[in-house]
């Protein structure tokens, strides 16, 4: 399917400008005359900037062969040999009772992926970190130890908690520097499952390994529909070449425009997942997407898919589903049966674009495997599988709000960017390449040019739609007990648009509408994608008080001031009852 531009047309666009760019000056004047091309000995012995890596297929744009980002690069634990670093080990489960304490702490481990043996982070020296299991309505305390040579916080995304656990530097905490700790006191109102991560450049912080679950468990037995098993998976990508990693920003971060896509597919940390099922098990998953920017869609290899809860609660009703579409920081409770022997793949199957050519194409990323043994599965569950469970408890809670679906919101919101100091060549070629606007960005369809954006030349901008304040300038005021309609619209005509995860701390939100077009069935979210080009409109329930952020969960877009600040005043609420 033909997209956009032609690659003869895009290219001709690019050439005027190459002489000027080969110069060493770029369109904002940064001076590149001192870097011999991305000849790492260019820099010295320390470390350097190395080409993203590119499609082989994909030609180079004239005028950007020398061009690098213009910040420093950044890897963890530079100038170490990785072999003098602890080794990272697979997650462990730690069950967590009322009252229990656990202490964590971020330090730099040894990992080996893709053949490549390199230094990272991670919590408790674990990949992903421990996964906190604890039943609703417990509240446990966790010990936090920083020891990584960066500042950092750590975020329980998605728990509606005392605000001054919340994990935001500046807001509700000071950083924790490197040596220092800070306590965190959690509680758990809502069965589901969260995750935690850092809330200071996240972007390579947590791409790095600093991510976790947390699993919270209900009181009601039959919360769910019977499985065999559960497992608990986490999604992420890594961007690496020949030598390891590709470095991070420094000062501020690379792929500014797009999000740091990676090449490299990792479930629960590494490049092998393997699940051995019998036929006819049926197996609940908890996903979660950490990536910093990749939007997964997950195939069981033709396994038929039931989708049970999100963020904060089940659905309304059970629903069938060819795929689950997942952004960055949502998750998905799904059930599975596995009623074929043989092998399978777990698969992430898109719509690639090739905004060179202007075309789609197909595109799949195995990232496990299914082994389905000829063993019939017992007990027999397929009964219940078959069954789409009504929901009354969700369904119950939500009547209250329904008399605020209809209503006019009480803000609105438009999702663009600024951009300043772009090359030339890049300007040139995103006017061109925006002719077509796909709702979702699915791939990094311009590796060069998005590597060479950082925070430093584009503003992610959220604008109030009645002020005209934008990002950290807008201010909201509520009360405990509002029932607050946001307006979420993402501009299509902006330099490039692209969908974004708009996540809101602290309290939950239901997705009444989209276009229009009213939500059929309805899930309690801290996490919602905006495609482009969408008008978006969200109920937020306000329960819980204190200094909140809401922000685009692409880790590039909430640094480049993708984020707002909202405070709750009173005393705190009763949480819902969706969640019993």
């Amino acid at each position: 399917m033909r997209l956009s531009l032609p690659l003869a047309l895009l290219l001709a666009l690019a050439v005027p400008l190459a002489a000027q760019e080969h110069e060493g000056m770029d369109h904002g004047g940064m001076d590149h005359s001192m870097h011999a091309g991305h000849d790492m000995s260019a820099m010295g012995d320390s470390l350097a900037w190395r080409m993203v890596p590119m499609d082989p297929n994909m030609p180079m744009m004239p005028g950007m062969m020398d061009a690098l980002p213009p910040v420093g690069p950044f890897l963890a634990g530079e100038g170490l040999d990785p072999m003098d670093v602890p080794e990272g080990e697979p997650r462990r489960v730690v069950e967590m009772a009322d009252g229990d304490t656990l202490h964590l702490d971020a330090s730099l481990v040894r990992r080996t992926i893709g053949g490549k043996t390199f230094v990272m982070y991670g919590y408790n020296r674990q990949y992903p970190g421990p996964l906190i299991r604890a039943d609703r309505g417990s509240k446990v305390t966790v010990h936090f130890t920083n020891n990584i040579e960066l500042p950092t916080t750590v975020h329980w995304h998605g728990l509606r908690l005392d605000n001054r656990f919340d994990g935001i530097p500046g807001i509700t905490q000071a950083p924790v520097e490197a040596g220092e700790s800070f306590t965190y006191e959690l509680v758990f109102p809502d069965t589901g499952v969260y995750w935690y991560h850092p809330h200071m450049r996240e972007d390579l912080q947590q791409d790095l390994g600093l991510y976790g679950n947390l699993l919270v468990d209900p009181v009601a037995e039959d919360y769910y529909g019977p499985a065999h098993r559960e497992e608990v998976v986490v999604l992420d990508d890594l961007l690496m070449d020949g030598a390891g990693l590709l470095p991070y920003g420094d000062e501020s971060p690379t792929h500014a425009l797009m999000g740091r896509f990676g090449n490299v597919m990792l479930v629960n940390g590494t490049t092998d997942y393997r699940l051995d099922v019998d036929r006819g098990e049926v197996v609940r998953f908890y996903l979660t997407n950490v990536a910093n920017s990749r939007t997964f869609n997950v195939v069981f290899g033709g396994a038929p898919i039931k989708i049970v809860a999100s963020d904060v609660s089940k659905y309304e009703r059970e629903e069938r589903v060819g795929s689950v579409v997942i952004a960055p920081a949502e998750r998905y409770v799904v059930e599975v049966m596995f009623d074929e022997p043989g092998p399978g793949a777990l698969t992430n199957t898109i719509q690639a674009i090739d905004h060179f050519r202007g075309e789609f194409y197909p595109h799949v990323d195995t990232l496990g495997t299914v082994a389905v043994a000829d063993t019939p599965a017992a007990p027999d569950h397929r009964a219940a599988f078959e069954t789409l469970r009504a929901n009354d408890d969700v369904a119950a809670d939500v009547e209250r709000f329904r008399p605020h679906f209809d209503r006019a919101p009480d803000h609105a919101l438009t999702l663009t960017l600024r951009h300043r100091g772009l090359p030339l060549s890049t300007v040139r070629m995103m006017e061109a390449d925006t002719l077509y606007k796909p709702p979702i960005e699915w791939n990094d369809a311009m590796p060069m040019m998005n590597w060479l954006s950082t925070a430093e030349q584009v503003t992610w901008v959220l604008r109030d739609a009645e002020t005209g304040q934008e990002n950290m300038d807008i201010h909201w005021s509520f009360e405990t007990g509002d029932v607050v309609k946001i307006r979420l619209f993402n501009d299509p005509e902006s330099f490039h648009p692209m969908h974004h995860p708009f996540h809101v701390h602290g309290q939950r939100f239901l997705v009444v509408s989209v276009d229009g077009v009213p939500n059929p069935n309805l899930v309690w979210k801290d996490t919602a994608i905006v495609p482009v080009g969408s008008t978006m409109d969200i109920l937020v329930d306000m329960t819980n008080p204190g200094q909140w952020m809401a922000h685009c969960h692409i880790a590039e877009h909430l640094h480049s001031g993708m984020m707002l600040h909202f405070e709750v005043t009173g005393e705190q609420r009763t949480p819902g009852v969706s969640t019993p």
